[in-house]
C-alpha cells in the first residue's frame, strides 16, 4: 500500500471517529433526551464541521486536510479536558460555565464506573488529535 494511499486511510478513520461522535451526541440529546451543558455545546461546535472537513479531506491531497480540521479537534480537545476536570470535580464547580441551566457535572449516564459523557468526548477528541498528528507525519513524506 503506497503512503497516499494510508493517508486516505487515516483520514476515512477521522471521518469515522467525527461521524459516530456525532450520532452518538444527538443520540444522547434527541433520543435520550438528555439536555446537553454548555461545555457540550462548545464541543459539539468543534465536532460536528469534523465530519464534512474529513469527508471532503478524501478527495484532497492529505496535506491539505490538517490545517483544516486541527484547530477544530485541538480546540475540542482542550474544552473535553476542561470539562471532565469539572466532571470529575477536580476543578471546582464554581469555576464552571454551566451556572445556569445544565450542570456541567451532571451524571447521565456510567457505564462500568467511570465511562460518561464527558469522557467520551475526551477518548473521540484525543483519537482525533492522535491521528491527525501520524496523518501530519506521513502526508509531509509523501511526494
Amino acid at each position: 500500500m503506497n503512503t497516499s494511499k494510508k493517508s486516505w486511510w487515516i483520514i476515512f478513520f477521522c471521518w469515522i471517529i467525527a461521524t459516530f461522535s456525532t450520532l452518538g451526541s444527538l443520540f444522547f440529546s434527541e433520543v435520550m433526551e438528555f439536555p446537553p451543558c454548555v461545555l457540550c455545546w462548545y464541543q459539539r461546535i468543534a465536532m460536528y464541521p469534523l465530519v464534512i472537513l474529513f469527508m471532503a479531506g478524501l478527495f484532497q491531497p492529505a496535506k491539505s486536510t490538517f490545517p483544516f480540521t486541527f484547530p477544530l479537534v485541538s480546540t475540542g480537545w482542550v474544552i473535553a479536558v476542561y470539562h471532565n476536570l469539572l466532571h470529575y470535580e477536580i476543578v471546582p464547580e464554581s469555576a464552571s460555565p454551566c451556572l445556569e441551566g445544565i450542570s456541567c457535572s451532571t451524571v447521565y449516564i456510567n457505564w462500568f464506573g467511570f465511562i460518561t459523557i464527558p469522557i467520551l468526548s475526551f477518548i473521540s477528541f484525543s483519537i482525533l488529535l492522535v491521528t491527525l498528528f501520524i496523518l501530519r507525519r506521513r502526508s509531509f513524506h509523501e511526494k
